[in-house]
Order: structure tokens, then C-alpha cells, then sequence
């Protein structure tokens, strides 16, 4: 009975899952498509929703730090438009070009002999697109997209009056009103996403370069790797410069396969060993 034990304790892995953002996640934050991104949704709120030019970037500042996303902002604050609009004019002009097949990061993905399923805010043509650039789109298990977990279209059919930007602004605002749409950081988008795509938190590692979305991950049970630094933060179980860190940081994430044919193969005294390393 001591054998058996000890043989199960080696043989089950402490991942069974790895759930990874996209965006400045999977390719680095100077390619640029962040910026534009920033611009995008700045230039839509002035031209499509009539927000002031002047007070944009502010106003853009606040929502995002507040929801997460700018368009779980604008919507909470009563602005209606289209979701498909949005993320046409949004990601549909950005500078995809700046992304190239990435061998080595695809290279590690499927040397890893653990399930992969990507989580982003992004749309799926975005998610698509990015993943297609880089040359990973067969690297993935399962794409949870915004249109997995927002399902219809968003047409705010409230008749409750408009949040407007001088209010947003305000600096004793404290209290902003909730969001219809279901993101990162928020707990019932990884609810849903669990859900979705069939995921233990317990057992999964999930890689997010935003600090917010890491601290929203490790409250709800997540592990969690903070991508894009060095430095760990508050929520972070693990950090990384670049995507490409992985095996040297994480190096046990390779190992269990080799622990399951290793104790197949020497019994108890190489499960007694492997133990001691878990």
C-alpha cells in the first residue's frame, strides 16, 4: 500500500491545463499592435460615440483601469453600439505585419505534454489573426474569444441616462456602475471560461501579462505566471521577461512525462527520488 502511494503520488502532475492570454502575452509588447490598439479605441470613441477629443485619452485611462477592457467601460457608462463594429474598427486596422512566425515559442508549445487553451479579451478574428502570424494556431487545444463568453451582440436596450465624461473624471467617483460584458479581469469570465473549456483552476498554470488579471486569476484558484517582467508582484506565482523564458522557469512543466515513463521503468526506489524533486 506504502508503494502504491507513493507510485500515484509521482505519477499525477501538478498541471493539467496551461491557459494563456494573447495579446503583449505570446509576442512582446514593443511590437506595437498595443499602441495602435490604444489609438483605435481612442479614435472610435471620438468619431463613432462622440466623446470630447480632449478629455479621450483620460476618460479611455479611467474606463480601462476600472473594467479591464475599454469596451466593458463604455458600456457600463450607457454607450450602445455594435460589439462586431467595434472590433472592426478597433482591431481591423492594426499592424498586424509587425508579427512573424515565432519557431521558437511554437517549438516550446508543442514540446509541452500538457493541454493548451488560449483566454483573450479579443475577439476571434483578432485571436486568429494573431495566432496565424505567429504561427501557433495549431498550438492550441481550445480559443476561449470574447464571443465565447458574450454571446450576443450587446444592444443596450436600457433607458437609464448616460454616464457622461465629466463624471467619469471626476475625482470622487468611486462607485463606477457594472458592465453587461464579460472579461478578464472579472470572476465570472474565468467562471465561464472553467466551464467552456472544461478547466480545473487547481491544475492549471494561467500566463496574462496584465498585473490585474493575474490577482483576479490567483484569488479564484488559478497558479499564475506574469509575463512581460521579471519582477514578481502581488498575485504573481511566477514572472517572465519574454514568453520565450518558459523551460528555464518552468522547467518541471516538461517533466512529467518523463517522471511517468521513469517510474514505469525503475519502480519504487525512482518514485521515491521523483517525490522528493516534485
Amino acid at each position: 500500500m506504502e508503494y502504491e502511494n507513493q507510485y500515484q503520488h509521482v505519477e499525477e502532475a501538478k498541471y493539467d491545463c496551461l491557459l494563456f492570454d494573447v495579446d503583449d502575452t505570446l509576442y512582446p509588447l514593443s511590437s506595437g499592435l498595443s499602441k495602435a490598439c490604444t489609438r483605435n479605441i481612442e479614435e472610435f470613441m471620438v468619431q463613432k460615440l462622440g466623446v470630447e477629443g480632449d478629455k479621450v485619452s483620460e476618460v479611455n485611462r479611467v474606463l480601462y483601469r476600472n473594467y479591464g477592457t475599454s469596451m466593458a467601460g463604455l458600456r457600463a457608462i450607457g454607450y450602445n453600439f455594435d460589439y462586431d463594429e467595434y472590433h472592426s474598427f478597433v482591431h481591423g486596422r492594426l499592424p498586424y505585419e509587425n508579427l512573424k512566425h515565432d519557431h521558437v515559442l511554437r517549438n516550446l508549445l508543442l514540446s509541452l505534454p500538457i493541454r493548451k487553451v488560449i483566454f483573450s479579451n479579443g475577439d476571434k478574428v483578432h485571436v486568429a489573426k494573431v495566432l496565424r502570424k505567429l504561427g501557433l494556431e495549431d498550438c492550441f487545444e481550445r480559443v476561449v474569444s470574447f464571443e465565447t463568453i458574450n454571446p450576443t451582440n450587446g444592444i443596450n436596450t436600457s433607458d437609464d441616462e448616460d454616464t457622461s465624461s465629466a463624471e467619469i473624471l471626476d475625482a470622487n467617483t468611486s462607485v463606477f456602475p457594472d458592465t453587461p460584458v464579460i472579461c478578464k479581469p472579472f470572476k465570472n469570465a474565468f467562471q465561464e471560461a472553467f466551464k467552456i473549456a472544461n478547466i480545473n483552476p487547481q491544475k492549471t498554470l494561467f500566463f496574462d501579462d496584465s498585473i490585474r488579471n493575474i490577482q483576479s486569476a490567483k484569488e479564484i484558484g488559478l497558479h499564475t505566471v506574469l509575463v512581460g517582467t521579471s519582477h514578481r508582484t502581488n498575485g504573481a506565482d511566477y514572472a517572465l521577461e519574454s514568453i520565450h523564458n518558459i523551460r528555464e522557469a518552468l522547467p518541471e512543466l516538461w517533466e512529467s512525462d518523463t517522471k511517468k515513463a521513469g517510474v514505469a521503468c525503475s519502480g519504487k526506489k525512482l518514485a521515491i527520488q521523483t517525490s522528493v524533486m516534485a
